[in-house]
């Protein structure tokens, strides 16, 4: 209880910030209006539709990107974790393709996806299957080998160790990699629509930057964190559900 009282007089503050500075001048308001104004435009792109067309497309996006990311992260991850062998071969191109930002290689995507929607959701692939696969990897070398030993002694081998062990006891280090990724995909997603795209939150925030519409372009600013702060609590309910047996 002291925890939540604390967290919510700091979100309760800062939110007063907001809203106080512009008004009293220390701010400048034209830059960052009062939460009030972008609460109430906020509310007016609900009400008139615009903020479900954008947010649906969006959203479509992140899943598909962060969709293939696990798609290929996980299972590349437990291998990768299972066989030192094929991790030391990997490690090298692995650790320097995690060095280039999926910014840094706008040129590559446009040249050769185009720029339509295999662009964007290439970026967003790029920037969220790192976290991924690295914590998919640690979270399989991370298992306790006595764990594996006592299961071999048991019989376990092959898929029924794998599937009874080996993905049970990475499962943690897995989700938090898909949360990381989850984070990093809503992070590049202004990024990724500013590649010929005429829709999406992201496009919403630059279009209103370039028209001087700055209380929508904090509205879809805020937007973009409520979605991504929904779908970290998603995925921490599917964890919690998937990891049901570390509380037995």
């Amino acid at each position: 209880m002291r925890v939540f009282l604390i967290r919510f007089l700091i979100i309760a503050a800062l939110l007063a910030l907001w809203e106080g500075l512009p008004r009293i001048g220390l701010l400048n308001a034209n830059f960052l209006p009062p939460l009030s104004i972008v609460t109430q435009n906020l509310w007016a792109m609900i009400v008139s539709g615009e903020l479900a067309k954008h947010a649906l497309i969006s959203l479509q996006r992140i899943a598909e990107g962060l969709g293939v990311s696990i798609l290929i992260g996980v299972p590349l991850g437990l291998v990768m974790g299972s066989f030192k062998s094929l991790e030391s071969a990997i490690d090298g191109p692995l650790q320097a393709g995690r060095q280039v930002s999926a910014i840094a290689l706008f040129p590559v995507f446009i040249l050769f996806f185009g720029i339509g929607e295999l662009s964007k959701v290439a970026i967003i692939f790029w920037a969220s299957v790192w976290p991924i696969l690295v914590s998919t990897i640690a979270g399989v070398k991370s298992i306790d080998p006595v764990l594996l030993r006592s299961a071999r002694s048991m019989g376990a081998e092959g898929l029924t160790l794998f599937r009874k062990v080996i993905l049970p006891a990475a499962a943690p280090s897995i989700f938090t990699g898909v949360r990381l990724g989850a984070a990093y995909a809503f992070m590049v997603l202004v990024a990724a629509e500013m590649i010929g795209a005429n829709a999406g939150l992201g496009f919403l925030v630059l279009y209103s930057q370039e028209v001087f519409r700055i209380p929508d372009m904090y509205a879809a600013m805020v937007s973009l964190a409520a979605f991504g702060l929904l779908l970290n609590r998603l995925l921490v309910v599917l964890e919690r559900s998937a990891t049901a047996w570390r509380d037995a």
